[in-house]
């Protein structure tokens, strides 16, 4: 599947957060890369734990950064853990039933990245400039 038909990604959203960016898309992607890795190990973490405190702010974290890329599938999926979550702390319950979304989340990541990095690659956007410009602006 090419990353033009890939459905994680909203390529006017990423379209329009790579032309705000500029050149320093590369490395705020690197941030997001750093920090979305460390919210789904926080997340995971606190699945294991039955902690759905310690999963709202990493929820809602990896939900916004994920959304200013337009990875809406990972950012949708963000939110539901969050606002789960948050109902469990309100409601003293553990967030048990969010479990097969908090296992899909980091090959959801892993993907999303991966596809946001390959349009970001110098390398292949000199290899074919037209596929380039047709899914970045």
């Amino acid at each position: 599947m090419s990353p033009l038909d890939n459905d994680l990604i909203d390529l006017t959203v990423s379209a329009q957060t790579r032309a705000a960016l500029g050149p320093d898309f590369v490395r705020i992607l690197g941030y997001f890369r750093e920090d979305g890795t460390q919210s789904v190990r926080k997340i995971e973490d606190a699945m294991r734990t039955h902690d759905p405190v310690a999963m709202v702010d990493a929820a809602h974290s990896l939900k916004g950064e994920a959304l200013q890329f337009g990875a809406l599938q990972l950012g949708e999926t963000a939110e539901t853990i969050e606002m789960t979550a948050r109902a469990c702390v309100e409601h003293h319950e553990t967030p048990e039933e969010i479990l097969p979304l908090v296992v899909a989340l980091r090959p959801m990541f892993e993907e999303t990245l991966a596809i946001l990095e390959q349009g970001a690659s110098p390398v292949v956007q000199e290899r074919n400039p037209l596929g380039a410009s047709r899914r970045f602006g």
